[in-house]
């Protein structure tokens, strides 16, 4: 553990150096290393590919399921889609230097506020080798440092993955600091990053209970917590059945394995008896376990019986719980308890229940007539995502190029002191 606290040691000080270079870099050698990476990660996917089946091999040995499965998997699309969502990002204005506000005090001081990279950044991730391009192409492009964390699941997919696109920035003409994987299977090396308070400016966590629990337990570094998804689709009474239907189904089932699938579905009582049976049904053929309340088994007798703790389960697979509730301040009232502020929606035509509902239910986002499955930095026009944040402070959703800023105050004066 000695040894591995030195090697963070020398790693935070090498990305405290590159964030210094990255703070003034131009946006035009961010965008060319940016550009570089991407390349890089098509001209060495069949790297990618083989490492990733020694982790795929290993996880079915370990005995992931195949949702952990599904997220650690990478193929030529997958990594054509982390290089295109670096182009997206070099595409992207550079919030770096833009102007917030600038305002002239009576004094003749010009006050003014403008956005300034964070520093260096943790991020502790687990299973998606996707948020080692992702995560390393925001931070680039919006001039901070990373510290980047993978799970063991992931491991030889992130060690190739980083290699890669740190070769490909360096060779811009990036600080070799700038991009830096902690390259240890070891529970120690999280737990030492979350008290990297020397080094790093903010840790981003972005797995399971697990791993919040640990860092709400240890971490002295400020933290912004992301992507536990406890989502909900609400049925309105006035909903379009025929829209709600394929709404639910992508929710559910379009990629169970990630944050922001649905994992239960609530219906209004006046409609359960119409929409529950061919929904449920489309549910089981497409492989969904469907775990449901009294009423609900009370319409389609061949549901599970759901318990108490199902109402508050991120299943991340092809499982959903299912409760008919008797009004919309019920649905609410049941989300609000029971969610994990992530993504929430309804299906109404309802224009005063759509107000309510979206003004009521204390989530990152908050949809009318859509899946929860948007919430995502690319589908926002982010390009990607650092994670989805789930708290209120000092970011909230997906965590794009301006969610990785902070501000910094330039005054300029003529000779003013202060009486």
């Amino acid at each position: 553990m000695g040894n591995m606290k030195d090697v963070l040691a020398k790693q935070g000080q090498a990305a405290r150096e590159a964030a210094r270079f990255l703070a003034v870099a131009s946006t035009k050698l961010k965008n060319q290393a940016l550009m570089a990476m991407a390349d890089s990660l098509e001209a060495r996917q069949q790297e990618i590919i083989t490492a990733n089946r020694e982790d795929m091999e290993a996880g079915k040995r370990s005995g992931l399921s195949d949702a952990l499965l599904d997220r650690l998997a990478l193929n030529e699309t997958r990594i054509k889609n982390m290089a295109d969502g670096l182009r997206e990002i070099a595409a992207l204005p550079d919030p770096v230097g833009e102007v917030l506000s600038m305002t002239k005090r009576p004094n003749g001081l010009d006050v003014g506020r403008i956005r300034t990279p964070i520093g260096v950044i943790g991020i502790i991730y687990e299973s998606r080798p996707n948020v080692t391009a992702d995560a390393a192409g925001l931070c680039l492009k919006s001039g901070n440092a990373i510290l980047l964390r993978g799970g063991e699941e992931a491991l030889n997919s992130n060690r190739c993955i980083a290699a890669v696109i740190a070769k490909a920035a360096q060779e811009c003409g990036i600080h070799q600091g700038a991009i830096q994987l902690v390259d240890s299977e070891a529970r120690e090396a999280a737990l030492l990053m979350m008290k990297m308070h020397d080094y790093l400016d903010v840790l981003i966590p972005r797995g399971g209970k697990g791993l919040k629990k640990a860092v709400q337990e240890n971490a002295s570094v400020p933290v912004i917590m992301t992507g536990m998804g406890n989502c909900h689709v609400y049925v309105d009474e006035y909903a379009d059945l025929a829209k709600a239907l394929p709404i639910v189904h992508n929710a559910k089932v379009q990629r169970p394995s990630v944050c922001n699938a649905a994992e239960t579905l609530l219906v209004h009582r006046t409609v359960a008896d119409k929409f529950l049976p061919p929904m449920l049904s489309d549910l089981a053929e497409a492989g969904v376990e469907i775990r449901g309340c009294e009423k609900t088994r009370e319409i389609v007798k061949e549901v599970l019986a759901a318990n108490e703790a199902d109402w508050d389960q991120e299943y991340l697979d092809l499982v959903i719980a299912v409760k008919v509730v008797d009004s919309l301040q019920e649905a609410i009232d049941h989300i609000n308890r029971h969610g994990t502020g992530h993504s929430e929606a309804i299906v109404s035509e309802n224009y005063t229940n759509v107000r309510r509902f979206m003004a009521n239910v204390d989530a990152a986002a908050v949809y009318a007539n859509a899946s929860t499955r948007f919430t995502d930095g690319n589908e926002f026009g982010f390009g990607a995502e650092m994670g989805i944040s789930t708290q209120k402070l000092h970011a909230r959703g997906p965590m794009g190029l301006k969610e990785l800023t902070t501000v910094k105050y330039l005054i300029y004066g003529d000779g003013q002191i202060r009486e």
